[in-house]
């Protein structure tokens, strides 16, 4: 179905301040129906507040909005629901001990004659929404807790269709899922579209932008930079005006020479999750861990961190065999680990950037029993100033930073235990553009200056772009390495997926 030129949702002149700090200024922005209308920008440009705008969580302060060119207000998340809009947030809004089918309907339940819950027809409702999603092996008595990240999302959709939604907000709907779970959903958002939906896309990921959206919408500092047809602009063209600068290399070259082998696994092991894993990292290396969700990369970090220490095995650090059995005795081993999740493990959002740079390194920064109060502040003013953390200065809490700038704090944090040895796990993830440049050119200098470098990444590109060698997980296991021109987005991204993949040579 093509789009209606007429906007099913349309605002004008938008702008929201919060406590004297504007945070949009006269915004424009519409969607049609049958149509995907990407909405991009660095974090802080104003994406989510433009977001809660339309789901009625915020009112403006100016400005204008219309449903099918009839002027409205959006008072609450109550008033945007019966005006046909619902959200699908990157946080799913879901009770866990309730069913599929009780989530969907959750206050609009079908009722008999006699006021009670018709308990057959709302399940039968759920499973024509379940259908129309094409989600057949997706249970309707199933408890929701039980269920994938994906599945989850799909309820949540469900859930918007039962309210008849006319738009559909979805926001960053595929950070936590994996590669076959975003083809689904992709298909998903097609079949809405053609079905008449309209749909606002939020995503950091350019190729799901492209292979989606008919229109683009680009917000930088508040303030719209423009809406173009997706066809007029190309990656580098939206990357530039998202952040107001040409980026040339989002995968900087490598700057240096790999040096002596800094760590080595031999048949590590850890229970049945991490199986017999060997390989050898060096010196100003970046080795890229790939593979799905679920194939034990993460479990291997936190065995190389000794947060699960290794069952079965041998590691060695610079040639002498260590026991890693606690993050204490990696640290002292020059080991760091930067955790995939920054706000649950990575941060304490609630405490200042000082604090956090500290919370790794209590014991180089006290005096005795004391923490030395001048010395945590001047380890956050060098973080700030080597990683370019874009803040009021130490004192400033981690949770009031964008998602780039709360990353460079946890980096910030482990790099000051001066490591030899450092862990990345999703070290991109949530974050924008601009930001995501940044950490690259950061995880390159690194490696440039002589530091060995593993790094998960579920995005393929930035293995790809960063990694000196390449190993494929899957199962536990390694089963696949690929160095230079071998290492292509079909070779890699097979290993990841076959059942059977004999290990590739470097």
């Amino acid at each position: 179905m093509s789009a209606d030129p007429v906007p099913v949702l349309s605002l004008r002149g938008i702008s929201k301040s919060f406590s004297g700090v504007t945070v949009l200024k006269g915004v424009d922005f519409d969607v049609r129906a049958g149509e995907v209308h990407a909405l991009l920008g660095e974090n802080g440009a104003g994406k989510s507040t433009l977001i809660k705008v339309m789901a009625g969580l915020h009112q403006p302060n100016t400005g204008e909005i219309a449903i099918r060119g009839v002027t409205t207000t959006l008072a609450s998340p109550r008033e945007a629901h019966a005006a046909g809009i619902a959200t699908v947030h990157q946080e799913l809004l879901l009770f866990p001990d309730l069913t599929v089918a009780e989530n969907v309907f959750l206050g609009q339940t079908p009722k008999t004659s006699a006021g009670l819950i018709d308990w057959q027809t709302m399940r039968r409702r759920a499973r024509e929404l379940l259908d129309r999603l094409d989600c057949p092996e997706l249970d309707v008595d199933s408890r929701v807790g039980a269920l994938s990240v994906a599945n989850r999302q799909r309820v949540e959709i469900a859930r918007a269709l039962a309210q008849d939604a006319r738009v559909l907000i979805m926001d960053e709907p595929t950070a936590a899922l994996v590669e076959a779970d975003v083809q689904r959903l992709l298909d998903i958002v097609r079949k809405l579209k053609a079905d008449g939906v309209a749909i606002i896309y939020v995503s950091h990921r350019m190729p799901e932008i492209f292979a989606l959206s008919d229109r683009v919408t680009v917000l930088r500092d508040g303030e719209l930079v423009g809406t173009r047809d997706i066809g007029e602009v190309d990656e580098t063209r939206l990357v530039s005006m998202m952040v107001g600068r040409e980026i040339d290399k989002l995968y900087p070259p490598k700057q240096g020479e790999t040096g002596k082998v800094m760590l080595t696994l031999k048949g590590v092991s850890h229970r049945d999750v991490v199986r017999d894993i060997s390989f050898d990292l060096r010196a100003g290396e970046i080795v890229g861990l790939a593979g799905l969700i679920g194939s034990g990369r993460t479990e291997t970090a936190l065995t190389l961190f000794g947060i699960t220490p290794a069952t079965g095995g041998s590691i060695l650090v610079e040639g002498r065999e260590v026991r890693v059995s606690s993050p204490e005795a990696a640290i002292a081993l020059g080991i760091a680990y930067v955790p995939e999740d920054r706000g649950l493990q990575g941060l304490v959002r609630s405490q200042t950037i000082a604090e956090n740079i500290a919370l790794a390194n209590l014991d180089l920064l006290s005096r005795g029993p004391f923490v030395d109060t001048g010395a945590v502040f001047r380890a956050a003013r060098d973080a700030i100033t080597q990683f370019g953390i874009r803040a009021r200065g130490p004192a400033q809490i981690a949770r009031q930073l964008s998602g780039g700038n709360q990353q460079k704090v946890v980096l910030g944090k482990w790099l000051a235990t001066k490591p030899r040895i450092l862990i990345l796990d999703e070290p991109t993830r949530g974050i924008d553009v601009g930001a995501k440049a940044e950490i690259h050119q950061l995880i390159r200098r690194l490696a440039g200056e002589g530091m060995a470098i593993l790094m998960i990444s579920s995005e393929l590109p930035e293995v790809l772009g960063l990694s000196d060698r390449i190993l494929v997980m899957r199962a536990g296991r390694i089963v696949a390495e690929f160095a230079g021109a071998a290492a292509t987005p079909e070779a890699v991204g097979a290993a990841m997926t076959a059942s059977n993949a004999p290990r590739e040579a470097a």
